[in-house]
């Protein structure tokens, strides 16, 4: 009902995507502290995928990297005073925050030129002065407060959406937003928009293991001479493989806290899945980023989910 009918101001806007399976005891905890937070942000944990394997592996990186973004990355970025970015679902938004981010920025509080208008409106709060909060909260059984959904269990519908967040946080959003916010908000939107890179480190890192192997082959049928390899190179492949090794066992332990130990050891081989998406939507994300940029506009590319059976499924 519109606030002119009603005769009343809303103390507070939620997000949620028609099929988010969205907890009780939500809006108790957004009422309890949306008077003190400009956005107060809850966990989004991916709904196990379904099907044939290659179908519930590619759901599955979705819940592992949601379980370790919203388990550790969040949590660290509200500690060290930086902006809280909305997940466009599972948050809210106060009521005068919404009014005066549309006041500063045109018609409305989201930005339709935007292809992740939601991330951007938690920063923009932080540039208000607002501060936005991530809560992990559990109810009287334990359980997460959190909203649960379906994500993309194909190859090209995980490609086009993460291109789409590409576009939007990596590639477009240095341009629209900045680099604003002093040593913990820089580091934090680095973080934010190193991904095109990461894939492209990425898809450097897969081309020289394949050479590799196809050296290891060649050298059964004929000698292939072995260059020296530096001790400062070699410690350096190690340090690497330490770190790497660390960042694999992080995320298994954070998707086993949310999905249990067999979800978290299957983390393991997801990592290659989830490179391999990367790797596409870094591809597209950079091509339509350029064609922007030669004049082409941006088009949001909806991605379809599959709602939920609630009378089988948790």
């Amino acid at each position: 009902m519109p606030e002119d009918a009603a005769g009343f101001r809303y103390k507070a806007i939620l997000l949620h995507d028609a099929e988010d399976v969205v907890h009780a005891d939500e809006i108790r905890l957004f009422d309890l502290l949306i008077d003190r937070f400009a956005l107060v942000q809850l966990p989004v944990l991916p709904l196990p995928g379904r099907g044939r394997w290659l179908a519930r592996a590619i759901a599955g990186h979705y819940g592992d990297e949601f379980a370790e973004s919203h388990g550790k990355a969040l949590t660290v970025r509200e500690a060290l005073g930086a902006s809280v970015p909305s997940a466009g679902v599972a948050c809210a938004f106060a009521r005068g925050m919404l009014a005066r981010l549309a006041d500063k920025d045109g018609p409305g509080p989201f930005d339709p030129s935007s292809l992740t208008e939601d991330y951007e409106a938690g920063l923009r709060i932080r540039d208000l002065g607002g501060r936005g909060i991530f809560v992990r909260m559990r109810d009287a059984t334990g359980d997460l407060v959190a909203t649960r959904e379906y994500f993309p269990d194909r190859i090209d519908a995980a490609v086009r959406q993460k291109a789409r967040w590409m576009v939007g946080i990596s590639l477009a959003g240095w341009d629209r937003l900045g680099w604003r916010g002093g040593p913990a908000e820089w580091w934090m939107r680095l973080r934010d928009r190193r991904a095109a890179m990461a894939a492209l480190v990425l898809f450097a890192a897969y081309v020289a293991l394949l050479l590799w192997a196809l050296l290891l082959v060649m050298a059964l049928f004929m000698p292939v001479p072995a260059r020296p390899v530096p001790p400062s190179m070699v410690a350096l492949l190690w340090l690497n493989g330490g770190l790497m090794g660390w960042r694999t066992l992080m995320r298994a332990i954070f998707s086993g806290r949310i999905y249990g130990w067999r979800q978290g050891l299957a983390a393991i081989p997801r990592t290659v899945i989830a490179n391999y998406i990367a790797i596409l939507a870094a591809r597209r994300a950079v091509t339509l980023y350029v064609r922007s940029l030669l004049g082409a506009p941006l088009r949001w590319d909806k991605t379809r989910h599959r709602f939920p059976d609630l009378r089988t499924e948790p």
